[in-house]
């Protein structure tokens, strides 16, 4: 259950609030001063503090508060701190909400509002820690994948990613055919990349051939070989990329690009291990591994005819599916960081924009707007205005300033609580504060 440290020298203000806490199941104590409550703070298991401005009698400038505050913030950073004060005293605490604290209450208070501040805040407090716990198990499983596995370099921290990413490694050992689908730029080549790393024939050579970037006419010769003279241009005979590949992986990118004749024969290759150059009738025997990768609807082509069924089953024996960028979000500023090399660091609004855009180019996308803000960024940090994000046809981009009806409307709905508007506005307490004191908005 989760416990409420007042610290105020008054005896009637802590006992009014330990009755009203008390009264909604709501576990208080009591500290007469800053340096008791620091030490309580130190002994005891505490959820949220509600702390006065002035300690010392006939004491009104609010500096012991500021002190009392700068302590808390230093020793229990992420503890949420209310501010008891008076009118005289609220231009020190919304200065104290910008540097972090998580609300602020005038006196004398209303005993609802100030109840619905306190449980919104112990619940956010509830929220951040369950969250924090998840992140750290999650932490946990990509330290074990990084030490069992070779994962090539790969960053991610999105649960979506990272099982995709533990999958892989689970069925590299196998010889068994893999066809990764995802969206172009989602990263399917650093899974094939992975499966290789991790598999029996991982000292073998790994190659690469996009059918989707040669022309139909091509690809069987790229794919198989061809002797001299089997097409016009021929001059000399050539190895295909399954011979380069023999003892290793053959990863075919857009495989849904491959012509029917090429069909055919990767099918074949795939059942015997046996496939013959254009233009020859000596077959020849190799031992691949086949990594395959579409972005197409391959089951909608093979309604279309416009790929083999036999086929797509021997290719998809397992089958990796890799999320767009838009749904691993705790990808985004993970990959942002390594675009950006070192280089100028992301603003807390351009980390925000970031996660906020839908990313329709994925990750390929994203690497470009990174290194063209390292590139163009003025300043010591990357703003939004950097990263020049465009807006998208479903709306999202860049968030708009809100506007004042907006705000007034958002306190009107949470009861004037500034920690629930905030969050329905989607913004920071501290963001929210700033922008009332710009339209002469005033706390209710």
């Amino acid at each position: 259950m989760s416990t409420i440290l007042v610290i105020d020298d008054n005896p009637a203000v802590a006992t009014a609030l330990e009755v009203l806490f008390s009264l909604h199941d709501l576990p208080a104590m009591h500290a007469a001063s800053p340096a008791e409550g620091l030490a309580m703070l130190d002994a005891e298991d505490v959820d949220l503090v509600i702390q006065d401005m002035n300690f010392t009698a006939d004491t009104t400038s609010g500096d012991e508060g500021r002190a009392l505050f700068a302590a808390i913030r230093e020793r229990h950073p992420d503890l949420p701190v209310v501010l008891l004060t008076a009118w005289t005293h609220l231009e020190s605490a919304v200065e104290l909400i910008k540097a972090g604290a998580a609300d602020y209450v005038a006196k004398p208070w209303q005993d609802a509002k100030l109840l619905a501040t306190v449980n919104n805040l112990l619940e956010l407090a509830e929220a951040r820690r369950e969250l924090d716990l998840r992140r750290d198990g999650e932490r946990r499983r990509r330290d074990d994948l990084a030490r069992r596995y070779d994962l090539r370099g790969a960053v991610f921290a999105d649960p979506a990613s990272e099982r995709v990413v533990a999958l892989a490694c689970q069925v590299a050992r196998s010889d068994l055919p893999v066809l990764i689908t995802g969206p172009n730029g989602s990263g399917k080549e650093k899974i094939a990349e992975i499966i290789q790393a991790n598999s029996a024939n991982r000292e073998g050579p790994f190659v690469t051939v996009n059918c989707g970037a040669l022309p139909s006419e091509l690809i069987e010769a790229e794919l198989f070989g061809a002797e001299a003279g089997a097409y016009t241009g021929a001059n000399k005979a050539r190895e295909g990329k399954f011979e380069a590949a023999d003892g290793g992986t053959l990863f075919l990118d857009e495989i849904g690009n491959l012509p029917p004749a090429g069909q055919m024969k990767l099918l074949r290759v795939l059942e015997t291990g046996r496939f013959a150059r254009l233009g020859s009738n000596r077959e020849r025997q190799v031992k691949v591994r086949v990594v395959s990768a579409t972005n197409a609807d391959l089951p909608a082509m093979i309604r279309d005819g416009a790929f083999r069924e036999d086929l797509y089953y021997r290719l998809n024996t397992i089958e990796l599916a890799m999320p767009p960028l838009g749904e691993r979000p705790g990808d985004i500023l993970p990959l942002a960081e390594r675009f950006g090399d070192g280089g100028k660091p992301l603003s807390n609004a351009a980390a925000a924009a970031l996660q906020r855009h839908p990313w329709p180019g994925n990750v390929r996308e994203l690497r470009n707007v990174i290194q063209r803000a390292q590139l163009l960024a003025t300043g010591a940090r990357i703003e939004v205005a950097d990263l020049a994000l465009p807006r998208t046809a479903g709306g999202r981009g860049p968030a708009r300033e809100p506007e004042r009806e907006q705000i007034e409307a958002a306190l009107h709905r949470a009861g004037g609580v500034i920690a629930q508007a905030a969050a329905d506005l989607g913004m920071s307490r501290q963001a929210l504060y700033r922008r009332m004191e710009r339209h002469g908005l005033k706390p209710a």
